[in-house]
Formats: structure tokens, sequence, C-alpha cells
């Protein structure tokens, strides 16, 4: 059976809402994140706001699930509605825990060939010292990147990072997620890379999962 990765970004305030419509369809087995949006600093002291708090829940499940997952937040968290949130389902790849690895596809799983995943959305997983954020927004918004969610983390096994990306990951650290086209997605990354790469301050990395189907969007789409 072919698996989905549902991620949901919304406001904090939003979560206990967004988790019953998690319940009312029997998805119990799912973790949540703490962020906060990317909204500029001196933008908020601006306009005396505060960060805007969010929350990331993830949860795996089938493609039919997925599809009722966003018809139900759709109806009942308005969430297509641009302010409300966003919800991105990301195709599992492959599945491991037994003896073997195994390809994940739509008739099924198959033991061999990785699938071709080719769709219009990617998610940006961009990984860099704390503190850094605002930087990385602003090379990725230099390449057409709307908003991101900031993730706080710490990094593990410094000595593989090193030595397979010339990167330290045994410090404090943010994740920032990045929603964004297919078609924008290689631009953003170089812009990443070379603004706020691993040769500078920032200390960033990025990569990319396909997404292939979001809710939350649509006044990106529109225009």
């Amino acid at each position: 059976m072919q698996l989905d990765f549902v991620l949901c970004i919304t406001d904090r305030d939003k979560q206990p809402k967004m988790e019953k419509v998690y319940d009312e369809l029997g998805l119990k087995l799912r973790f949540s994140m703490l962020g906060r949006g990317t909204a500029k600093s001196e933008h908020l002291s601006l306009h005396d706001l505060s960060p805007t708090e969010k929350t990331v829940i993830g949860a795996m499940m089938s493609p039919d699930q997925a599809r009722q997952l966003f018809k139900l937040a759709r109806r009942k968290m308005y969430i297509d509605i641009p302010g409300n949130g966003i919800m991105m389902a990301i195709p599992v790849k492959s599945i491991g825990g037994g003896k073997t690895l195994a390809y994940l596809t739509e008739n099924g799983v198959v033991a061999g060939g990785a699938p071709k995943m080719d769709f219009d959305h990617e998610l940006i997983v961009v990984i860099m010292n704390e503190g850094y954020s605002d930087t990385v927004m602003d090379a990725a918004r230099s390449a057409g990147a709307g908003g991101g969610t900031v993730l706080h983390a710490k990094g593990t096994g410094a000595s593989m990072a090193k030595t397979f990306f010339g990167v330290t990951l045994a410090s404090e650290k943010d994740m920032v997620y990045i929603v964004a086209t297919a078609k924008q997605k290689t631009a953003i990354m170089q812009a990443i890379a070379r603004q706020a790469g691993t040769t500078t301050p920032a200390g960033a990395f990025c990569f990319s999962l396909p997404i292939s189907s979001v809710v939350g969007l649509r006044m990106a789409e529109e225009e």
C-alpha cells in the first residue's frame, strides 16, 4: 500500500480544534512540534506584534485518508483560506524496520527500484545554526519564496555529518520548512546555499521533499 507523510502547519491556538479533526478520522498515531512564523523581527516591532506561534502536526496515513483529512480540514478549519494554515502530503518513497528496505508504489510494496515522484510542489527543509532563520529566509525570499515555519532542533552525529556534509550538527540548530513550486525550488535552494550556506556563519544546508498534494496555498496558486 502507498503511504503519505502528512504535515499540517497552523497557528498554535488552533491546535486543539485541528487535533479533533484528526480524531474524527481515527488518525491517532501522530506527533506535534512547536514552531513559529518567519516574519522579520523589525516588522513585528514596527506593528507592535508578537511572533506567530505555530504547531506542526505530522502523521502517516494512506492517500485516501489524506484526501479525507484535507476535505474535513477545509470544511471545519477553512484550511484552504490563506492565513488558516497549510497541509501537505509527502509520499513515502521507502520504508524500513525489517530485514530489507522496501519501496512503496501505488500498486503495493516493491523491493527494487524507487518510484518516480514528479509533483508540482516541494517542501524545502533547511537546517542552520540557531538564530539565523531571518538570514535564511531573506535568501529564500530573494529567489521568490513566500513564508516559512521555524522549528528548534539539536544536532547529533557530528563526526559523520562533518565527513559527509562538511558541517557540524552537535550544537543548537534551527530548521525552516518552506513550501515552494517545483519550478522555484532550485533557485531558492541555490540562493540559500550562496547567501547562507555552510561557509557562512549561518551554516545552512537544505534538501527537498516532493509534495503530492497541498492545501492552504490558494492565493499563491491563483497568482
